[in-house]
């Protein structure tokens, strides 16, 4: 199945979400596309301690997901 998720907030907390269903949803063998829209193409710099962004992209990245902005 092919799914793609639309991000358009600059809140880590939703981004974080984001990142995290697009790799459980790569785990279960989808095909995912994550595109980043607006203020969430910045998300490298709204990362926290609390929500690491880098890391569950570089994952999503990494396990062949396609990161769009």
């Amino acid at each position: 199945m092919n799914i793609t998720l639309v991000a358009c907030s600059d809140n880590p907390e939703i981004l974080w979400n984001v990142f995290r269903l697009g790799n459980l949803m790569l785990e279960k063998m989808d095909d995912v596309t994550i595109f980043l829209n607006g203020p969430s193409v910045s998300y490298s710099q709204i990362a926290t301690q609390e929500f690491p962004l880098l890391d569950l992209a570089k994952l999503f990245t990494l396990s062949e997901g396609v990161l769009l902005a």
